[in-house]
């Protein structure tokens, strides 16, 4: 490893299938070491991972990073946002971890909107209006279906609390990663006592609330690959993250294409929509981070891609071909039992313009709630910062540019999740607002897409299909 010219910091991505770990120059910017371990999801009704492969996922990650992560002088945790996961007394999950594109909870986000005043309230009182995804509907779940687990349990956290709480012996949340759970107040920047009670959540199972610049803890464990000392920042949730990772300023729009799709900006408003498209979740700094989140991004279109035989940039122009790419259900819009829809096929349709289809389908609910997101005084002619996964594929940068009609901008720096955490780290030792760390290391730099007309017809075509199918979509396929 070359010299670095300031301190060393670890940041972590911890995401829905890996763990990845960089060791990170705080002067420059410069990743010095990195690291990376899978993680397995179950297939079949729900969504689970076990929480001890995160972790040793993390320990892998680190030793892959070698003598730099010894002399990291501090460490924070991104993680994939929403799951539940349930500890007993020793500390051992009770179960697998309820992942964020589990749905089984649909039936549960519904009657918890119902029970508690309705949509308006969620809205004014957390931000949000629940749905499947949110944590506090896999709590009612679990209650539902699994009250053994329920009384077994002695501590809930979010996948980032978990390693959090692993490094420290502390458990431990930030405002960005609390807002997602839905029993987290925005309003008050509190636990919510009535939810929590309704739900029937005892608040002292849940982690302490630590503020933007708190220290979390240090590293209180001796089998990893850091000094005694090493401090521990609050972390936050994947998105959040990925927002300090890219030093984004209010009204900056972000598109993220990974296993599931976002669109997001940072606000100083708080959010709060009665319809549900967007989430009023918080930012990691103190100000908001309006989101709107689709299930189904990469990896339904890589599997449709397989299922047609193709490589994912063999696409053609679609023509009047429509494919919803629902295939695990959809949260935007809020068809949790939905599956894929094919609508249009011709006898000349061909396989590539199936696969534009699903592309199509995929940014399009992204954009349909762009500007939900932003503010109404934001520029609408701003580049759209496109990252994730998909970022760099010629196919998504297309299909993004021609139903947006905007500029796109494609950041070189990648994983900007892990970066994020870095940068909250770097802040815990110069006392900077990480962001602006961010924008110091220059990780949103990258070629600017120009813009190309709007096609405004596939859009248009595309919500038309959805509409007239929104019955058949909410029934599902069972």
């Amino acid at each position: 490893m070359s010299a670095a010219e300031g301190p060393l910091v670890v940041g972590v991505d911890t995401s829905t299938q890996s763990t990845k770990a960089l060791v990170v120059d705080v002067a420059t910017g410069r990743v010095v070491a990195s690291g990376q371990a899978p993680h397995t999801v179950s297939l079949g009704a729900g969504r689970e991972s076990d929480p001890r492969q995160w972790w040793d996922a993390l320990c892998e990650a680190l030793r892959q990073c070698g003598d730099a992560a010894h002399e990291a002088a501090a460490v924070s945790i991104g993680g994939q946002q929403h799951g539940l996961v349930t500890l007993d007394a020793q500390g051992e999950p009770v179960r697998p971890a309820l992942l964020w594109n589990d749905v089984r909870s649909a039936p549960q986000a519904r009657r918890l909107t119902e029970d508690l005043g309705g949509a308006k309230f969620w809205a004014e009182r957390t931000g949000s209006v629940p749905a499947a995804s949110f944590t506090v509907t896999k709590w009612a779940w679990l209650a539902e279906n699994e009250p053994e687990a329920v009384r077994a349990t002695r501590a809930v956290r979010l996948p980032h609390d978990y390693l959090t709480e692993r490094l420290t012996g502390e458990g431990t949340t930030d405002r960005g990663d609390a807002s997602g759970t839905g029993w987290w107040a925005s309003s008050t920047e509190a636990y919510d006592p009535e939810i929590l009670a309704h739900v029937g959540l005892d608040q002292a199972l849940l982690p302490r609330v630590v503020r933007p610049g708190e220290v979390a803890g240090t590293v209180h464990r001796h089998d990893l690959p850091f000094s005694k000392g090493t401090l521990v920042a609050p972390g936050t949730g994947d998105n959040a993250a990925a927002a300090l990772g890219l030093g984004l300023r209010p009204g900056t729009p972000v598109l993220s294409l990974g296993t599931s799709g976002t669109v997001y900006a940072v606000s100083q408003h708080r959010p709060a929509d009665p319809t549900g498209t967007v989430a009023g979740f918080a930012d990691a700094h103190g100000d908001w981070l309006p989101l709107a989140c689709t299930l189904n991004c990469t990896l339904a279109v890589d599997r449709l891609a397989a299922l047609l035989g193709l490589d994912r940039e063999a696409v053609e122009p679609a023509g009047g071909v429509t494919l919803l790419p629902y295939l695990d259900g959809e949260r935007t819009p809020n068809l949790p039992h939905a599956a894929g829809l094919l609508h249009g096929l011709r006898h000349d349709t061909t396989a590539g313009q199936i696969l534009q289809a699903a592309y199509d389908g995929a940014v399009h609910a992204l954009l349909a709630a762009l500007d939900l997101v932003l503010d109404a005084d934001t520029d609408r002619s701003a580049p759209l910062l496109l990252i994730g996964g998909g970022a760099r594929g010629t196919a998504w940068q297309q299909t993004v540019r021609r139903l947006s009609g905007r500029p796109v901008q494609v950041p070189e720096a990648r994983e900007l999740v892990a970066l994020g955490a870095a940068a909250q780290a770097a802040g815990l030792l110069t006392g900077e607002d990480p962001a602006a760390v961010a924008r110091r290391w220059d990780t949103a730099r990258g070629p600017v897409l120009e813009p190309v007309e709007r096609d405004g017809a596939t859009m248009d075509r595309i919500s038309g299909v959805l509409s007239d199918a929104a019955a058949l979509l909410e029934r599902g396929t069972d």
